[in-house]
């Protein structure tokens, strides 16, 4: 089989969009390049010598995905530049937002990219378990099993990492969780297995949400979660004790407007997504809606807040 190679060159807010766009085309497996990672590892001291150059910009994050070369490759390609006209009307800033395709020489692209993935730990209890992988779970482990190549939201990024650690803390026994901007699923069905009572997880993106209902299902939640499709609140009735948004700052400063609305007394929300240089700009949109920090973690670039209310313990 011959394959296509697509590359959309873009920005750290946007990359992860891209790239599960690009799962739900049917990728056979994404590759980011990120600029900003390359020079973390070269001054990182783990190296007695590399020849890798030092990149000069880091603004702009390459994302690769492998589409078969066939008669629907072109109704793909179309249908991934519609899907990023859509993000950028949306407010998401895609720059510069450029598509190209190479085609590259047959391999098995569909198995070979699994080797990258592997069961990982992405808190003191839960577990990602790549679907082809076994693993026996210890006794106070939650397993969590994704397939990374059906869609963004694996536990391997910064953002969802800090997303799922901080869910052991914030799940309380019965408790009702809004997940906002749900792409793989990931955190909902966390917070499911954490013990959350209703959980209601809804995307703008049509394809985010069949891949979040195929990975409700691999994890036997089918009808324990609520799967819908919205713009962020337009959708979502009543109230939750916990509302996560793994977003970019553009729709989580957004999400501020509806919040008080959604948000149960004494709820919280759970954002990440968050480029560095931007926190404080979110921190200051939560302000003037009334609500305060109550946890920050940051990782590499990224950060993630847990929100409440001011006068709220």
């Amino acid at each position: 089989m011959k394959w296509d190679e697509i590359s959309v060159r873009t920005s750290h807010e946007a990359m992860d969009l891209v790239a599960g766009v690009l799962n739900g085309l049917g990728a056979a497996g994404v590759v980011i390049e990120d600029p900003a990672l390359v020079n973390e590892y070269i001054h990182s001291g783990l190296w007695d010598y590399t020849d890798i150059p030092e990149q000069a910009d880091t603004s702009v994050v390459t994302v690769q995905a492998y589409l078969p070369k066939d008669e629907g490759l072109a109704e793909k390609l179309a249908e991934l530049r519609a899907e990023l006209d859509a993000m950028a009307s949306r407010g998401v800033s895609l720059t510069p937002g450029t598509v190209t395709e190479r085609e590259i020489a047959d391999e098995d692209w569909a198995e070979n990219w699994k080797q990258y993935f592997h069961t990982v730990k992405a808190g003191t209890r839960l577990v990602i378990q790549p679907t082809w992988e076994d693993y026996a779970p210890a006794a106070d482990e939650v397993v969590l099993r994704l397939d990374p190549g059906a869609a963004f939201g694996t536990g391997t990024h910064p953002t969802t990492a800090m997303c799922l650690s901080l869910l052991e803390g914030l799940v309380r026994p019965g408790m009702t969780v809004f997940d906002v901007g749900t792409g793989s699923g990931i955190l909902a069905i966390a917070a499911k297995k954490l013990g959350a009572g209703a959980v209601t997880a809804v995307d703008y993106d049509g394809t985010a949400l069949k891949v979040a209902e195929e990975n409700i299902a691999q994890n036997g939640l089918t009808g324990a979660i609520v799967v819908g499709q919205s713009d962020l609140w337009q959708n979502v009735p009543g109230r939750a004790d916990l509302v996560t948004a793994n977003i970019i700052a553009d729709i989580i400063l957004r999400l501020f407007d509806g919040l008080d609305a959604h948000l149960a007394p004494g709820g919280c929300l759970l954002a990440s997504g968050i480029i560095a240089d931007r926190a404080a700009e979110v921190v200051a949109g939560a302000s003037r809606h009334g609500f305060k920090v109550i946890e920050r973690r940051d990782e590499k670039e990224w950060v993630a807040l847990v929100l409440g209310r001011e006068g709220e313990a």
